[in-house]
Parts: structure tokens; C-alpha cells; sequence
């Protein structure tokens, strides 16, 4: 897929994996829907590399298909989907004030899974409609985890959801090669995001050392740089790609 010209949207674009990949598809020359919840910070990211800040939940139906129609309306339809929005709360299955609330799972799922099937159909049957460049549509890359592989206590939650995404990929690479649209996930391990940032050094620094080698954590940039290699790669299809360092998560 050649990005020069090319719409792209990208969820969670206002902070941390996607503000970076927001800006990595811009510098190749793509026209990029920077969507998120949070509109003040999507139009900081937006106003960085021209693009266009959307306000979106993406766990509503009703939300997504704004969000994609404007989108369309202002950049032509999408080529491009990366699918970055995601919440990480950990909190275990029985815990001292007993079994996790059932809204606290739904939650998770319906950020991480739901969120990222709502835009990936949404973004798909626009797909479906385009004139192929080459043989190819159009590519969604979402966003799985290590997590979804290795889970740890507490956890439970985050690395079911990152599971769907990750079973959801194959099947809707093959349903979609049909139409020329290619679909792979991203399982980043630790990543230096703004949650990471948050924490003292001290904790930063040991995760870090956990990591096999390169011994630190991985750079927004590193998942990004990934995202253009799928786009570009176009043998690359239905694969969920660890970016970890050679890292598997202990229980704990």
C-alpha cells in the first residue's frame, strides 16, 4: 500500500502507540483521521501533522459511523485502519473485596474487542468499494498484546480482550482477501506509553531489565515503524507480530 495520498484513520491517535503512528503515516504522506474520546488532545496530534481530529468512542455503533463518515466526507474513504484505542486497568478475577465486578470486564472488552471490530467493519465496507491500487484495497492493523499470549494475575480482562483481537485477525484476513484488504495485529510488549511514564524510574528501569534484549522498553516509534512495514509489505497478512524484545510475561 503506498501511503502518499492515502486516507488513513487511526483510533486512539491523540496519545501514546497511536499519536506516534499518526504521525509516522502523516510523514509518508498520508491523510490521517486522528480519533479518539479525548478531542482536545486529537486536535494537538492533528494540528502536528495537518490531519483531522474526530471525536469518537468506539465502543458505540452510532459514534464509529459518525466518526468514519466524516472522515470520508473530508479525506476520501480510508485505506488505512489502525486500531490503537485501548484501556489496561488490572484488577484480579476474586480480589480482597471479592469477585471483580462483571461491568469492570464488560468494560475491557468492549474497548479493546468491540472497539476494534465496530471500526473494523466500518472501515472494511468502505474498503470494499474502492478501485484497487495494485491488487490490493486497503489494510487494517489492530492492535493486540503480549498479553493476549501470556497473561498475568490481574489481568484476566485485558488479556481476554487481547485475545479476541488476536483470533479475530486470521478469520477476517481470509473473509476480506476477497475484496484485496489485507489484516494483521501488533502485540506489543512493554512499551514506553504514557501510562509507563507515569511510574518512578526505579519501576520503569526494571521493567526494562526484564526484557531479553534490546534490555528496555519499546519506543512508540518501534510500533509505529512496524505499522508502515505492514502497510508497505504486501505479503504480510492474516499474522498476529509480537514486538517484545524476546519477552514472555511471567504470572506475575
Amino acid at each position: 500500500m503506498k501511503l502518499a495520498g492515502t486516507a488513513a484513520i487511526v483510533t486512539g491517535g491523540a496519545s501514546g502507540l497511536g499519536a506516534e503512528t499518526a504521525r509516522a503515516l502523516a510523514r509518508a504522506g498520508a491523510k490521517v483521521a486522528v480519533v479518539d474520546v479525548n478531542l482536545d488532545q486529537a486536535k494537538t496530534v492533528a494540528g502536528e501533522i495537518g490531519g483531522l481530529a474526530i471525536p469518537c468512542d468506539v465502543t458505540d455503533a452510532g459514534s464509529a459511523e459518525s466518526a468514519v463518515g466524516i472522515a470520508r466526507e473530508k479525506q476520501g474513504p480510508a485505506r488505512v485502519l489502525v486500531n490503537c484505542a485501548g484501556i489496561a486497568p488490572g484488577k484480579r478475577i476474586v480480589g480482597r473485596e471479592g469477585p471483580m465486578p462483571l461491568a469492570d470486564f464488560t468494560r475491557v472488552i468492549q474497548v479493546n474487542l468491540i472497539g476494534t471490530f465496530n471500526m473494523m467493519r466500518l472501515a472494511a465496507a468502505d474498503m470494499t468499494k474502492l478501485e484497487p491500487i495494485g491488487d490490493e484495497r486497503g489494510v487494517i492493523v489492530s492492535t493486540a498484546s503480549v498479553a493476549a499470549f501470556e497473561g498475568q494475575i490481574g489481568q484476566a480482562a485485558y488479556s481476554a480482550s487481547k485475545g479476541g483481537v488476536a483470533s479475530l485477525t486470521l478469520p477476517a484476513a481470509r473473509e476480506l482477501a476477497q475484496f484485496g484488504i489485507r489484516v494483521l495485529a501488533i502485540a506489543p510488549g512493554i512499551m514506553l506509553t504514557p501510562m509507563m511514564t507515569g511510574m518512578s524510574e526505579e519501576v520503569q528501569k526494571s521493567l526494562g531489565a526484564s526484557v531479553p534484549f534490546p534490555k528496555r522498553m519499546g519506543s512508540p516509534s518501534e510500533y509505529a515503524a512496524l505499522v508502515l512495514h505492514c502497510m508497505e509489505n504486501e505479503y504480510l497478512n492474516g499474522e498476529v507480530i509480537r514486538l517484545d524484545g524476546a519477552l514472555r510475561m511471567p504470572p506475575r
